[in-house]
């Protein structure tokens, strides 16, 4: 057998079975997160959020012309190219398999027996394929992310160094060292993740070149390892512009010459002193040092990708993150200076004591002709440290889960002990292992479980052994059976990984080793080295995959262990066939069937249908505040690519404050105007006015708005409040704030219809909710007081309600949006949850918004789900207002639209709560039959639900999911009256025993 061809074709089969899997559940248009960011960036050529991915930007604008001009298929396409690069993953993770297999069964010079092909071909296929339809990978694969392309290069890395290991012994082998230096270069334009490749990549060559290593030097070289991992994380990727940045104000600011001037200095610097080391190498005959000369360039040259950022930014395109355009932005930008700094191994901890503040380095902007100062780094000196500081967060959301999950008081110090004990349960526990096993295990759902208990939890299938973990598993709920990732692999993948390691182990420690050290890297090291908190926006899974791509190694290593362990009664070829068959079958053939229909986002396009319709429920030339990634990134897709609502100027919150992100609010932006912004440059300029804060003068009248502008704007000492050492600082003087309202303004600007001329309000009066004015709400008080109703001010309904600035009471819900309006307010409104304006909002819900195919869609993921309840939520509020009003025609029509899109399936709690709403108006408007219905299905799904958790409170002996079952009980109850109210006597009846049943069941774990 021709073991070469069949290694060939079967990789490709790989490649080819993964590639038709993600095609056949590729997302169809942009997904949420930073999906929106990366395909609108990628099309226009724009800079992304830090610490960029030019690479991928590249590679997806290339895949957008497929598209041939139809704006409607680039996301498509943009997503159709993580599809091919996570096929591409898989091909090479198959070769390496089957080198790895080979290297350890097949000596040197040996032919490769039939049984030992099939073996080596049959590994390949187990672990390639366990891992294209492993879960977090497969998400990855089908969306615009960078994820995909990250573990592409990661593939080819290590394949390349494996191919360099089998031929080191020839004349020109250490071509595939050069090879791996440069993807590893390029990979840095892709994703910082692919360097933690370089310990493994290191002892690959070690052991090659030094086939007898011991203890000590196998420390040496791990050292080694380390520090060559932090040279090119800091010093190529970080310094080298840190100097170029030095260099640059050097020259510009000393010298007096041109900016980029020291950058093209230090740049010829750079390029002489490769040269030199390169001919000093060759002239001296000292090869290691030219390897390292040729590699080092090699990466500079795949990171010159940067390259592209910095004119990109020169062109002052739309979305310019950071603004690279010269040394000292680039600098912030690659440092990721916006995300702040993370104590890792000495530090505070979330009750430190801050004592005093010490000055950590100067910070620059670029000026007219030279760079001037933009203030100082600075850092707060802690009166308590610790060692490996893990719960430092001073934020209170994390300082409660911090305090609950540990169990301290308010007066406890964290200790090192302490620290270690969260970093094991919780950060690597929770936030590691719990991935982990989704992959290789199985899954209960697909809701989120950073915070513990049921949600998100991993489980086997096997109920006697996840009942000892999660409780009684009889009565497995809707919630769970419904979920469409409540995916079980009964251990199998797992299990057979181990046997593959174990194998692995006990055949090549040094190559097991090295695959050990690489899921080490990729995996727990990632945990300790980001240090993450905890609540973040969403699971994290996808930063781990490395881990998982290591251990699929090892699955696919598994058939080797079953065949020597499970079948070496039978003849070498049938042990062969009959291991690789089991395996497939017991792993990736499992897998993809379990986890298919939880993958498949082919039939859902919630994201691309509430960007569009955020967009076309704003009236011409509006002015329309987002907040964070979901409300952002998906608008600013339907805008820059698709071309959706090019006059309505979207203005991210979690931006403005940053002042190349003004910057760009103050130009035209497609065919919207530049924002009412009167705010010079130098008044808000880095470092200039990033936090003023509130002191209260005891103002008791409301203060005009451009007055309180003008304290915040002034350079006038008078205007300011005096520090203890004696500078001066803007300061809000009052949070009493009043905007005069001109009728005919907003009348002639159709603001307010003519018809409600009677509702509007002599002027806006509010109570600033904050207790400081950051640079970005210092330009909204700008735009608020220059805009003169000229241009409709809307702000999202999803946003923190603290993002509103107090002005809730002037804010009126028109579907996803929430209107500016100057009305009185309404004493009879004043008590409902949020004000609603009917008559669009009516308008939008029936004509103007589409709502994704979340009614026949076969999956929504986790976002999409959660935008059930959201539009749910537009329905019950607007059914309630039109019933109020007396208009039944308009309720009526407004139930049959519910109906058709809203799904027949709870996906949240939430969405139970948001149904009993939608039904008392159904017994208002006197449709009782659906109202019944609608009871009926929502008692059976709490019944069941409950069911659940009393089953598990009772072999726990303790209250399962506690906010669960008190929410299930009180709609049960609310249910009880609300049936009782409107007389349907038999159906309350019936509610009421099943409320006093689980009332009976849970009473005796109730903490009250």
């Amino acid at each position: 057998m021709n073991y070469s061809k069949i290694n060939t074709i079967a990789g490709w089969l790989c490649f080819c079975i993964a590639a038709l899997t993600y095609v056949l559940t590729l997302d169809q248009s942009v997904s949420f997160w930073d999906c929106g960011e990366f395909i609108a960036s990628a099309f226009r050529m724009q800079v992304v959020h830090q610490p960029g991915a030019p690479i991928v930007s590249m590679v997806q604008r290339l895949f957008s012309t497929l598209a041939l001009g139809d704006k409607t298929l680039v996301a498509y396409f943009m997503n159709l190219s993580s599809a091919l690069a996570s096929a591409g993953t898989i091909l090479f993770l198959f070769w390496t398999i089957t080198a790895l297999a080979k290297k350890t069964t097949v000596k040197k010079g040996e032919e490769i027996s039939t049984s030992k092909t099939i073996s080596i071909i049959g590994a390949g296929l187990v672990g390639a394929l366990a891992y294209a339809f492993s879960d977090s990978f497969w998400f990855s694969a089908v969306e615009a992310e960078v994820y995909a392309m990250s573990s592409l290069c990661t593939a080819i890395v290590f394949w390349g160094i494996l191919k360099w290991e089998s031929q080191a012994d020839e004349p020109k082998a250490d071509r595939w060292l050069l090879f791996v230096a440069y993807i590893m270069g390029l990979s840095i334009g892709v994703h910082l993740l692919n360097l933690l490749a370089i310990p493994a990549l290191i002892f690959v060559y070690y052991f090659k070149k030094y086939p007898n290593p011991n203890w000590k030097s196998i420390l040496k070289v791990f050292l080694i390892s380390i520090v060559a991992l932090a040279i090119v994380q800091f010093g190529i990727i970080q310094y080298l512009i840190s100097f170029a940045a030095s260099f640059d104000y050097f020259f510009v600011n000393t010298l007096g010459l041109g900016f980029g001037s020291g950058i093209l200095f230090f740049a010829v610097l750079v390029i002489g002193a490769i040269l030199y080391g390169l001919l000093f190498s060759i002239r001296k005959n000292k090869k290691a040092l030219n390897m390292l000369m040729l590699f080092t360039t090699l990466l500079i040259f795949g990171y010159s990708s940067f390259a592209i950022l910095i004119i990109r930014a020169h062109a002052k395109p739309n979305l310019n993150n950071t603004n690279p355009e010269n040394a000292f932005n680039f600098l912030s930008y690659v440092n990721r200076s916006q995300y702040g700094d993370r104590p890792l191994l000495y530090g505070e901890n979330y009750n430190s004591e801050k004592i005093d503040v010490k000055e950590t380095g100067q910070l620059y902007r670029k000026g007219k002709d030279k760079y001037e100062s933009a203030g100082t780094k600075s850092e707060y000196i802690f009166a308590d440290k610790t060692l490996a500081p893990r719960m430092y967060s001073d934020k209170a959301e994390h300082i409660n889960f911090y305090k609950n999950y540990m169990g301290f008081d308010d007066a406890h110090k964290p200790t090192l002990s302490d620290n270690l004990s969260y970093m094991f349960s919780f950060q690597t526990g929770q936030m590691y292992m719990r991935y982990f096993m989704w992959n290789f295990v199985g899954r209960q759902d697909n809701e989120d479980g950073q915070l513990g208990g049921r949600n998100g939890a991993w489980l086997s299938g096997v109920k006697p052994i996840d009942a000892i973990r999660l409780g009684n598993q009889t009565n497995l709920p809707p919630s769970i059976t419904e979920n469409k990732a409540y995916n079980r692999f009964f251990f199998l993948p797992l299990i057979i990984g181990l046997i593959g390691a174990i194998w692995h182990f006990k055949r090549n420690q040094k190559d097991a080793g090295i695959i050990g050290l690489l899921f080490i890297f990729t995996g727990v090291a990632i945990v300790i080295y980001l240090n993450s908190v905890p609540i973040e926006p969403r699971e994290r899974d996808y930063a781990y995959v490395g881990s998982f791509y290591a251990f699929a190694i090892w699955i696919g290593l598994g058939v080797f262990g079953l065949k020597d362990w499970v079948f070496q009664k039978l003849s070498p070829t049938k042990a062969s066939i009959f291991a690789s068959l089991i395996a497939i079958v017991s792993v990736p053939a499992l897998m993809a069937s379990q986890g298919w229909d939880d993958h498949d986002r082919s039939e859902s396009h919630v994201a691309h249908d509430m960007a569009v319709n955020y967009l076309k429920s704003c009236a011409p030339n509006a002015i329309l505040f987002t907040y964070g990634d979901n409300d952002t990134y998906p608008v600013w897709y339907a805008q820059e690519v698709e071309n959706i609502r090019p006059d309505v100027r979207v203005v991210n919150l979690s931006l403005f404050t940053a002042d190349w992100y003004i910057d760009g609010m103050k130009r035209k932006q497609n065919e919207s105007a530049p924002l009412p912004l009167t705010m010079k440059p130098e008044q808000y300029v880095a470092g200039t006015r990033d936090v003023m804060y509130y002191q209260d003068y005891k103002i008791a009248q409301s203060v005009e708005l451009k007055d309180i502008l003008d304290v915040l704007l002034s350079d006038n000492d008078e205007d300011k409040a005096t520090m203890s050492d004696g500078s001066k600082y803007n300061i809000l003087p009052t949070k009493n704030l009043k905007l005069t309202v001109n009728p005919k303004q907003v009348l002639d600007t159709g603001t307010v219809p003519l018809e409600d001329a009677g509702k509007i309000a002599g002027a806006m009066e509010w109570t600033y909710a904050g207790n400081y004015v950051s640079k970005g709400t210092l330009a909204l008080f700008d735009i608020l007081t220059h805009n003169n109703w000229e241009r409709p001010i809307y702000f999202t309904s999803a946003m923190p309600t603290d993002q509103y600035i107090g002005l809730d009471k002037y804010l009126y819900t028109e579907g996803l949006n929430k209107r500016l309006l100057p009305l009185k307010p309404d004493s009879v409104e004043a008590d409902r949850i949020e004000l609603i304006n009917p008559k669009p909002m009516f308008n939008n819900l029936m004509r103007v918004y589409s709502y994704g195919n979340i009614k026949k869609a076969n999956h929504l993921d986790r976002q999409s789900a959660d935008d059930v309840t959201y539009v749910s939520n537009m329905f019950s509020g607007l059914l309630t207002k039109l019933i109020d009003e007396g208009k039944i025609g308009q309720g009526k029509e407004l139930v049959d639209k519910y109906f058709q899109v809203i799904p027949n399936k709870f996906y949240t709690v939430r969405q139970v709560m948001s149904t009993f709403y939608v039904t008392e108006s159904l017994y208002r408007l006197n449709d009782l039959n659906r109202a019944n219905a609608m009871i009926n299905k929502s008692a059976d799904h709490i019944n069941k639900e409950l069911t659940y958790l009393a089953d598990v409170s009772e072999s726990k002996n303790q209250l399962a999911s506690e906010q669960n079952v008190r929410i299930y009980l009180t709609y049960l109850a609310q249910m009880v009256r609300l049936t009782e109210t409107f007389k349907q006597k038999e159906l309350s009846k019936k509610l009421e025993n099943e409320y006093n049943n689980f009332i009976t069941r849970f009473t005796p774990f109730a903490s009250s």
